[in-house]
């Protein structure tokens, strides 16, 4: 594991933190691990990525679909799944998960600690927490 981005701020430094962060993480791999506490700002970032990423519908949190499929300008597909309302890793399974983790297409995945067994290859992980009600704190490491 490699940290490779921290920083702390508000909602208003949310797209410059966001510009940042994909300014260094273009050669990284395709699937990104969204850690934090409910309420710390996961879906709020993900948004933030999908709209400077072009994505042409709207960037919800899938709480009840699990996976979300988005499409942005240059007609590439993001995935989007949130995993809090699965019981265990055959949940995942059972959604095909592996056939979106292989599919070479961008996954955003928050609560990924309810399907910890798949994380075994190159990703990134996210790690945001709360400081206080207006500032966030983001630490991104590198798993090879």
């Amino acid at each position: 594991m490699k940290q490779v981005f921290s920083a702390s701020y508000t909602l208003e430094d949310l797209p410059t933190v966001v510009k940042d962060w994909m300014a260094i993480s273009k050669p990284f791999p395709r699937v990104y691990l969204f850690r934090g506490q409910m309420g710390a700002g996961k879906t709020t970032f993900i948004k933030e990525m999908g709209k400077q990423l072009g994505v042409l519908q709207s960037v919800q949190s899938p709480t009840f679909s699990l996976v979300n499929e988005y499409q942005n300008t240059a007609g590439d597909i993001i995935y989007h799944f949130d995993l809090y309302r699965l019981k265990n890793v055959r949940e995942a399974l059972d959604i095909g998960i592996e056939e979106y983790l292989d599919s070479g297409h961008l996954c955003f995945i928050e609560w990924p600690e309810q399907a910890e067994e798949l994380w075994d290859f190159p990703l990134i992980e996210l790690l945001i927490s709360t400081q206080d009600e207006n500032h966030r704190h983001l630490i991104a490491n590198w798993h090879e």
